[in-house]
């Protein structure tokens, strides 16, 4: 435990954000499993909104930084190829 007042509020920062990040990534990651789901069951109109849902996730997630962009394009692209299969 860190005895310096800085430090120990610096402590409290990155405890806040590490949440922060960990629920953003859940929500990405609950979302692209959604999306899974409902290609594994060959729901065209579901998956299409769902699709919808992830991309924003995915996006929402490199714009706060808790994944890198060049990770979320490569993540839409492949959400975007398995839409196309049950089309």
């Amino acid at each position: 435990m860190p005895n310096i007042k800085s430090a120990i509020k610096r402590v409290r920062t990155t405890e806040s954000n590490a949440k922060e990040n960990a629920s953003i990534k859940t929500a990405y990651k609950t979302a692209i499993k959604n999306f899974k789901a409902a290609v594994e069951a060959s729901k065209k109109e579901e998956a299409t909104e769902l699709f919808k849902v992830a991309t924003k996730a995915v996006e929402h997630a490199a714009n706060k930084n808790v994944i890198k962009a060049n990770t979320a394009s490569r993540k839409k692209s492949s959400l975007a190829k398995e839409l196309n299969t049950i089309k």
